[in-house]
């Protein structure tokens, strides 16, 4: 059985709701073990012992990772991702989505193995974004 942990950090709970609707995405799938963490509670044991992750986190400011408890997070499990299946996803309100680029770059410098490109909704999601959710948490979780 397959292992998934969905990790993720939400200030407004946009960034949340991706995650609840990634997990909906991915639960339809079989021999499939499936969480989600918030970054609070997560250790870099979540990262080392599941099969498949998925990293959430909002664009802040100068469009960057959360920098309290995200950025911490991503800092310690750096040298964790070299082979795993990954998905990002986040929300924003403002930019062109730098951060996620940004992110996806470290992600692959680390050895990560993307399943597709970071999924970025404005605002909360709905129409096409809630389908764009479940549809990459079905991808990942087929990888």
């Amino acid at each position: 059985m397959k292992k998934l942990n969905i990790i993720y950090w939400s200030g407004t709970g946009n960034t949340e709701k991706m995650a609840e609707l990634i997990l909906e995405g991915a639960k339809g799938v079989d021999n499939l073990e499936a969480q989600m963490i918030d970054v609070s509670s997560a250790s870099k044991k979540d990262v080392e012992e599941c099969d498949l992750i998925a990293l959430g986190c909002p664009s802040m400011g100068d469009e960057v990772l959360e920098e309290g408890e995200m950025e911490p997070f991503m800092e310690s499990i750096e040298g964790s991702l070299s082979g795993k299946k990954i998905a990002l996803f986040g929300s924003y309100g403002w930019g062109d989505g730098k951060w996620m680029r940004d992110w996806e770059e470290r992600m692959n410098n680390c050895g990560g193995d993307l399943v597709d490109d970071g999924l970025i909704v404005n605002g909360e999601p709905s129409g096409d974004a809630v389908d764009q959710c479940k549809g990459l948490g079905k991808l990942l979780a087929e990888s």
